[in-house]
């Protein structure tokens, strides 16, 4: 890596990644296109309704997915990655088969 550490941009990028739920709902929508919020909250176990409005209202900010509210009864909401975020998907691709690999790796310290 030819980069200065003093200029480290990491933590930047983390930023907008870090929590337990922005990465599941990241790879929910590159994998599996635009979805409902429903169809959100189903995807990912475990996250409550609130917690996944927070987390999709702070990655609509960073312009890493978009909203679109259609004027219907009942209201319908989807989400979807913008054409930004998808330049996160080699990223999050990366992260998810390191720590694959990093789990298989402390297993084997464990064993030993």
């Amino acid at each position: 890596m030819d980069k200065q550490p003093e200029l480290c941009r990491v933590d930047d990028a983390l930023n907008i990644l870090v929590g337990k739920w922005k990465p599941i709902i990241l790879l929910t929508l590159l994998q599996q296109g635009t979805k409902r919020f429903s169809e959100l909250k189903r995807s990912v176990p475990g996250i409550t309704q609130k917690m996944l409005t927070n987390q999709l209202r702070e990655l609509e900010k960073e312009d890493i997915i978009t909203r679109k509210v259609y004027a219907q009864v009942p209201p319908k909401v989807e989400y979807s990655i913008t054409e930004y975020g998808k330049s996160l998907e080699p990223i999050l691709v990366a992260m998810h088969d390191w720590g694959t690999a990093h789990n298989l790796h402390k297993k084997n310290i464990i064993s030993n």
